[in-house]
């Protein structure tokens, strides 16, 4: 037994004993044998493929690393070896690094090799770097910080993005396929045609999930025989698929920075006073604010909502199609401390870092996906002050020609952000992203997968089995464990009170799911009295049913049906081990027992309890499973 998923969603429901789940199962067991089969060759083909050892000679690689102004965490340090490991295996790596938002990991990316550290164990084996950012701000952040890093090396770093102007560009690219340039850093310009390096050895892709399934089928066309190295706060459910089935590697960072706090956020209807306060808060504490709107139109009502209500803020507007220049002088004025307020889109949300700003106001946030919002919130609380994100849903909710109404998904989405409230809630994000949309087509461009067939944690554990299975080098379909249809009339549940956690009594149904012998199932009954206490009846009569579902499989019996008045046995394809055994024993019942022209056998018995028929099945059930493994002996 299963969790189906943690939606409320619309489920098919299937006729208990019936064949419709079976089947059901069984499909999904042969698209998932396929797609293990192409996991499989994916992991291989890159285990067999060759790529330089890269290691950088140890007195220079330890006095870059002093340059560092932050000392490492656990987690940081564990990732750090990881990926140096994996430059120095000789194998192309393929490693997947989910670091939370606000713990500094695009900056322990580039200053403590996730980035930078690994693309200075390439550089300094001549090999070239791209590193790939979403958006032209944190590419610009990027470069900003690589350049400062390696100030005094002979490394040449490079830039290609929309802010670069086209003489630049020009340059850049002649050098880079000259090898003249060692580290380009860029938004997806770096995948355009005209792009082309000389000895490419590291691709890292900073917040992969902003790029589009084209994009990436272009850093396949470059990763042939590549280092790649994947940063992602809340990774795409597809590429955590990939990390946590192995095909991919994965390094967590879930220890915060020193001094580190939570981001306390709101959600609320829009409220001009609360807004008002505070931005003015932030602003009297010496610190900056976001103000986010879902679109540039949104950009002039939010306007004039600052100038007439905060009037003692200076704000600046800043958008993606801004000219570059503009873009450029209006971020760097906001860096610098110019203004108290950025007004802005989403171009803030991939991996801006600004410490300074510790206030956010979301303005629509009912607009936005999950997995934006975390990001946006990411943005402030990046220092050791105390930060606050406030989410505000539109006062008056009725529909206007120009105003969408809240839909319940995104009041969905706005109380999972407000309960993700604690340091390290990104990967739960994500998981829980994984959970409701599925994983998608692994291998090919579909981001609609067949999870919700079955449910996502009976998915991943049939995808893990078959996986499993073909590196034991078992190629055959294994057969279905087949399930005995019981109907007893008897409730068989773990009650709430019993075991209350949800999770718990589902580990406790599969365990069962798998006891076969009378002295299993007695040690999982004398376990239960000892953790939980006393069994209820409920608990009692599901071991007997246990008990009973183990003997059909013994005596090979499909199904069984008692009640007051007797048992019904039917055998699995209408086969017995030893059909003369049960004839005998038929015999011997008298008129107690008949074989019915559908080949079912038919005991009388007078049960006038629930447990005289519990225990009259059982017997009946025992006998028969002796016959048949008599006759197997």
């Amino acid at each position: 037994m299963t969790r189906y998923g943690s939606e409320d969603t619309e489920v098919a429901l299937d006729r208990l004993g019936g064949a419709g789940w079976q089947g059901r199962k069984a499909r999904m067991k042969n698209r998932i044998r396929e797609m293990a089969k192409g996991l499989i060759a994916i992991a291989a083909q890159r285990m067999l493929k060759q790529a330089p050892k890269l290691v950088a000679p140890e007195g220079l690689y330890d006095e870059f690393c002093a340059r560092f102004p932050y000392d490492e965490t656990e987690d940081q340090a564990g990732a750090i070896d990881a990926v140096l490991d994996d430059l120095g295996s000789g194998r192309p790596m393929d490693r997947l690094v989910c670091g939370d938002v606000g713990f500094g990991k695009t900056e322990v990316a580039i200053r403590a090799a996730f980035a930078l550290r690994a693309a200075f164990c390439a550089a300094i084996n001549g090999r070239q770097v791209a590193v790939v950012a979403p958006t032209t701000l944190l590419a610009r952040q990027h470069y900003k910080n690589f350049t400062q890093r390696f100030e005094g090396l002979p490394i040449r770093i490079g830039r290609l993005s929309r802010m670069v102007g086209a003489a630049e560009a020009r340059d850049t690219k002649k050098e880079l396929g000259e090898g003249s340039v060692d580290i380009l850093i860029g938004t997806h310009a770096i995948l355009g045609k005209g792009v082309n390096f000389k000895d490419l050895g590291l691709v890292v892709i900073d917040e992969e999930q902003h790029f589009g399934v084209g994009h990436k089928e272009r850093l396949k066309e470059l990763r042939a025989e590549v280092h790649v190295l994947t940063l992602s706060a809340t990774p795409i459910p597809r590429t955590l698929q990939l990390a946590m089935t192995g095909v991919r590697e994965l390094s967590l960072i879930a220890t915060p920075p020193v001094d580190r706090l939570a981001v306390r956020s709101f959600v609320s209807p829009f409220d001009p006073l609360i807004v008002r306060e505070a931005l003015l808060r932030e602003r009297y504490r010496g610190g900056q604010a976001f103000f986010v709107c879902p679109r540039i139109d949104d950009l002039e009502e939010a306007s004039a909502f600052l100038r007439e209500n905060v009037p003692e803020a200076k704000f600046v507007v800043a958008h993606g199609q801004m000219a570059p220049t503009e873009l450029e002088e209006k971020m760097s004025a906001f860096y610098d401390g110019g203004y108290d307020i950025l007004l802005s889109t989403t171009i803030v949300e991939s991996g801006l870092d600004i410490p300074n700003a510790n206030t956010l106001i979301v303005w629509r946030a009912d607009m936005f996906g999950l997995a934006q919002l975390y990001q946006l919130r990411g943005r402030v609380g990046r220092g050791k002050t105390r930060a606050y994100a406030l989410f505000t849903t539109p006062a008056n909710r009725s529909i206007t020609p120009t105003k969408k109404p809240i839909t319940p998904q995104a009041e969905k989405r706005l109380a999972v952000l407000q309960s993700l409230d604690t340091l390290g809630a990104g990967f739960q994000l994500a998981t829980h992203d994984l959970d409701i949309r599925g994983a998608g087509n692994l291998l090919g461009d579909e981001q609609s997968g067949h999870i919700k067939e079955v449910g996502y944690e009976l998915y991943q554990q049939m995808l893990t089995d078959a996986i499993e299975l073909l590196k034991a080098g078992v190629d055959e379909p294994q057969e279905e464990v087949w399930s005995p249809n019981i109907a007893l009339g008897a409730p068989v549940t773990i009650p709430e009170d019993y075991v209350a956690d949800l999770t718990l009594r589902l580990q406790l149904y599969r365990r069962l799911s798998t006891l076969e012998t009378d002295q299993d199932i007695e040690s999982f009954a004398a376990e239960m009295v000892d953790r939980f206490g006393p069994t209820p009846p409920e608990v009692e009569q599901l071991l007997k049913i246990v008990a009973i579902k183990a003997l059909c499989r013994r005596a090979h019996i499909e199904k069984v049906d008692a009640g007051p008045k007797g048992v019904i046995i039917a055998f699995r394809d209408n086969l017995f081990a030893d059909p003369a055994g049960l004839v005998r024993y038929v015999s011997e019942q008298r008129s107690f027992a008949k074989v019915r022209p559908d080949m079912k056998i038919v005991f009388v018995r007078e049960f006038d309890t629930l447990q005289e028929r519990l225990e009259g099945t059982r017997e009946i059930l025992r006998a028969l499973a002796a016959i048949a493994e008599k006759k197997k002996r």
